[in-house]
């Protein structure tokens, strides 16, 4: 007797999950390119598929929109425990920071499209907020914990000073900036021998 939810619990094919990937990043360069007027179709001829392969994988444009930017910010939150795991606490926290300028980056560039969701972008960001402090929760009490430095500040104010440098009008060069703010507040962290 075979079990009902079997098709459902199987993992996707290799070849439709590159596909899934490939439309993913498509989509990121596309709206970022185009914005809200992208096409799916110019979306599937970057990645190398077809429309129908687009629409079996997202069925309407909202769902493309959405996954894109659900799977930065998973990909962001699974930054943290990557970067813990191979580097020191404080390299660790800084890289993240940077990655977390990165993905500012991709959202300002997305906001169009995410604005042009029929349902908007509110729930979207809400959900991504939880995961994303949390990460930056646990790299900023793993650097603090090993003794290399102090936070005076909630590490939320250090992402906001963040957004605050990386305005999407100043393009690469605000980005840029944004990252050489990353190493400052880092270098301003550090708690030094004194001898």
């Amino acid at each position: 007797m075979s079990d009902a939810s079997a098709p459902n619990s199987r993992k996707p094919r290799a070849d439709a999950e590159r596909n899934r990937l490939r439309l993913l990043e498509a989509a990121k360069t596309v709206f970022a390119e185009k914005g809200a007027d992208a096409s799916l179709e110019e979306i599937a001829r970057t990645a190398g598929v077809g429309i129908g392969t687009l629409y079996r994988h997202f069925p309407t444009r909202d769902a493309l929109v959405e996954q894109v930017y659900r799977t930065e910010s998973a990909q962001l939150a699974q930054a943290a425990a990557d970067l813990a795991r191979i580097h020191p606490p404080v390299e660790a926290l800084r890289l993240w920071m940077r990655l977390f300028v990165d993905y500012l980056a991709t959202k300002q560039i997305m906001s169009e499209a995410l604005n042009a969701m029929v349902c908007g972008p509110a729930e979207l960001y809400a959900a991504s907020g939880p995961p994303l402090k949390a990460a930056l929760a646990q790299l900023a009490e793993r650097a603090v914990a090993s003794g290399a430095i102090r936070l005076d500040v909630d590490p939320l104010d250090m992402l906001r000073a963040l957004v605050g440098v990386a305005q999407p009008e100043a393009g690469n060069a605000g980005r840029e900036t944004a990252k050489r703010l990353v190493d400052i507040m880092i270098a301003g962290a550090r708690l030094e021998a004194v001898g």
